[in-house]
């Protein structure tokens, strides 16, 4: 409320800052949607990525390199520095100075702000806001009534909003019931994303099949892992489910029993924490990709005008 009024003041800065965020608890799709701005940006421009590194033992400024572990930096941004070594990927708690930490590196010529909407210290030149197909943020309401993090008019701020995890086959029709119920502002701009699960699961040295995997258990430690489930239902599904909370920190009792498991079918982000401690063999992950639907072009358009600004 303080800074809608402007009694506090936000921090811009000088280089295109992308903002994802949303308004809700739980997942929502954002590491899918940093990921996809990091390849549609990585090949034309300098880009960074700056999250908080939830559940992190470290406090202040990290820059990740290829020695750093989940505990010390987070499961999504080792996940993305592991998938794009390419860019510089960062963690701090207080943004502004990350932001301003990750500029001294003068060739830094974009920043994308991972779980960033409410960290109004910082005014970021585009932002977009995710909201799951089927929990829409205009039909919540604030914890602990509901699950939003801050009443659904803060998504007036806004530039785009992505309605994500929907089904590939979403018509025009109930798109655009959609966005009769989102009553958006004139500036914004709505767009339809689905995740787009791949049918090889990833391990360190190899890749199978899913329909080839035979008495395995999934293992997931994210805030909804049902879309996941639903998928390898339709393909072949696994054998026990071990469900974790969200960013959970495996503990060595826990990671006594999967070894104990023939195989461990898991989510990218487990994997990143999971790795080190169970054989190469016997551990895979989906890779998983964010696509837009029917309108690419246009989204991948607007993202691009923004930046090319600074240029």
């Amino acid at each position: 409320m303080f800074y809608d009024w402007g009694v506090f003041s936000s921090k811009q800065f000088s280089v295109p800052v992308i903002c994802v965020g949303n308004l809700s608890m739980g997942g929502s799709g954002k590491s899918p949607t940093i990921e996809y701005l990091i390849r549609l940006l990585k090949n034309q421009y300098h880009v960074a990525t700056l999250s908080r590194g939830y559940g992190r033992k470290t406090k202040g400024f990290v820059s990740l390199d290829a020695s750093n572990e989940a505990v010390e930096v987070g499961d999504e941004p080792l996940q993305f520095k592991n998938k794009f070594p390419e860019i510089e990927v960062a963690v701090d708690e207080l943004r502004a100075h990350g932001i301003q930490k990750i500029l001294e590196d003068k060739n830094t010529e974009v920043i994308l702000l991972d779980d960033a909407f409410q960290h109004r210290k910082v005014q970021a030149g585009f932002t977009i806001l995710l909201s799951v197909y089927n929990d829409l943020y205009v039909n919540d309401f604030v914890l602990p009534a509901g699950n939003l993090r801050e009443p659904k008019s803060g998504a007036k701020r806004a530039d785009i909003i992505i309605i994500t995890k929907c089904p590939p086959s979403l018509s025009e029709k109930e798109q655009t019931q959609i966005r009769l119920q989102l009553n958006l502002q004139k500036h914004q701009k709505v767009f339809f994303s689905y995740i787009a699960y791949q049918k090889e699961a990833q391990g360190l040295n190899s890749k199978i099949k899913l329909s080839e995997l035979q008495n395995y258990t999934l293992v997931t430690g994210i805030a909804n892992p049902k879309p996941l489930v639903d998928f390898l239902n339709e393909i072949n599904p696994p054998q026990k489910h071990l469900k974790f909370k969200d960013h959970h920190n495996f503990s060595a009792s826990e990671i006594n029993i999967m070894r104990q498991e023939r195989i461990i079918l898991t989510t990218e982000k487990d994997f990143t924490r999971l790795k080190t401690s169970l054989a190469s063999d016997q551990l895979f992950y989906i890779p998983i990709e964010m696509k837009i639907l029917d309108h690419a072009e246009d989204f991948n358009h607007a993202i691009l005008s923004y930046v090319a600004e600074f240029a």
